[in-house]
């Protein structure tokens, strides 16, 4: 893709102007990222309990008991792992104020609050930078992205694998549930 490592610069200088320009953001505390990378760990802790959908899980998975409880540090490691990464890509999804930036990345003078450029996304920040900006929206906008984006990849992961409909339903109801989750705490809170 053309231009793809400059794009990759100026992600990079968009978080470095969120987290550089604090007062530009308001409250934009990247420290809730990992915290919200152990909601996945969390839920599934309780979705797939035994109590909850663990049986059922298991059922239309073929997954025995003894195959579910192997090399659980391995998992729950990289489990977090890859939570850290779903939760930089929902950032975008549930704060809107991301797509400014997306929008102007390329501009001259966007890392530097004291040009043109940087005065703009003061003032834009400052009116608009707390707008939609609460647990109930982003949790809208994870409940979203679980069920457009994350339900049609574990279906079409289970067509493949000759999964029933039980096995969507399980997986895609944690994802939905999750995604909520982290997306009403990045929104809130980041």
């Amino acid at each position: 893709m053309p231009g793809s490592p400059r794009l990759a610069v100026s992600f990079l200088g968009i978080l470095k102007y969120f987290v550089g320009n604090v007062s530009l953001m308001g409250k934009m505390n990247l420290l809730y990222v990992p915290l919200a990378a152990i909601i996945p760990l969390l839920t599934g802790g309780i979705w797939y309990s035994k109590p909850v959908f663990g049986r059922i899980w298991m059922r239309a998975s073929g997954m025995s008991e003894e195959n579910a409880h192997r090399k659980m540090l391995l998992v729950f490691g990289l489990t977090y792992l890859v939570s850290l990464f779903l939760a930089f890509g929902l950032l975008p999804v549930v704060i809107h104020q991301f797509g400014v930036f997306g929008v102007l990345a390329n501009e001259p003078g966007i890392n530097d609050p004291s040009s043109e450029m940087g005065r703009y996304l003061g003032d834009f920040m400052t009116k608009y930078g707390t707008n939609f900006r609460t647990f109930r929206h982003g949790a809208f906008h994870g409940s979203l992205t679980g069920l457009f984006i994350a339900m049609p990849v574990v279906a079409t992961i289970a067509l493949y694998e000759g999964k029933k409909f039980r096995y969507v339903a399980v997986h895609a109801g944690y994802w939905i549930l999750t995604l909520a989750l982290m997306g009403g705490v990045l929104c809130a809170f980041v």
